[in-house]
């Protein structure tokens, strides 16, 4: 059986954090529509309860209400260029399968650093992975804790940050990114074509092409 969520968590607070990220998810996919329709196209319907359980079935942990919260509204990206959508970087939303496939990747991972160096640590059990470079390259992305409801990121190498900041705080930012973009700070919103995409641009082309939005 999947083990428990952040401890002290209750029925109430589950009702509250759902409650939250849902309005910050309807800020997001709202601009979305109006502003950045190829993105808003990429995002995949919301999973259902048993496609939830199952995915923790299959690792052994209990998402947070907050992770829940969101699979119920949006269940990860297609994987199209268009994806982009948590900043700084522009990850995608993994999907279910993806979860769990990035998820088995960290966790075998850890078990070799381990084997070399039982003090080594490089990914905790509780860490669930929620979007990534994109659906399929997973060499980057962001993690929730699922004891803490802290999120944290990961590279290609074997540096992981754990920041204090829970999802529905990052989804409260990227809402107001996008609706204050004069008030972000970091990467700011802005569109190549119909797609979301944050900068300035790394690279030149990508520059180039990019309008930034100013509201």
């Amino acid at each position: 059986m999947p083990e428990d969520a952040a401890e002290g968590s209750s029925p109430r607070q589950d009702v509250m954090q759902a409650r939250q990220i849902g309005e910050a998810w309807q800020r997001i996919e709202t601009w979305l529509g109006r502003h950045a329709p190829a993105t808003h196209a990429a995002l995949r319907p919301g999973a259902s309860e048993d496609e939830i359980a199952a995915l923790e079935e299959s690792i052994g942990v209990r998402a947070p209400a907050e992770l829940r919260a969101l699979w119920r509204l949006c269940a990860g990206s297609r994987d199209v260029p268009a994806a982009g959508l948590i900043p700084d970087q522009g990850w995608a939303l993994l999907n279910l399968e993806a979860v769990a496939r990035s998820y088995q990747w960290h966790m075998d991972n850890q078990r070799r650093q381990a084997r070399r160096d039982p003090e080594t640590l490089v990914w905790r059990p509780s860490w669930l992975p929620f979007c990534a470079w994109s659906v399929t390259d997973l060499s980057f992305g962001r993690f929730v804790d699922a004891e803490t409801g802290e999120t944290g990121g990961w590279d290609d190498t074997a540096v992981r940050t754990v920041e204090d900041t829970s999802l529905t705080m990052l989804l409260e930012e990227v809402a107001d990114r996008l609706e204050y973009p004069k008030l972000a700070t970091g990467y700011k919103p802005g569109l190549i074509g119909e797609a979301l995409v944050w900068g300035p641009p790394d690279s030149e082309e990508a520059a180039a092409l990019w309008e930034p939005w100013t509201g």
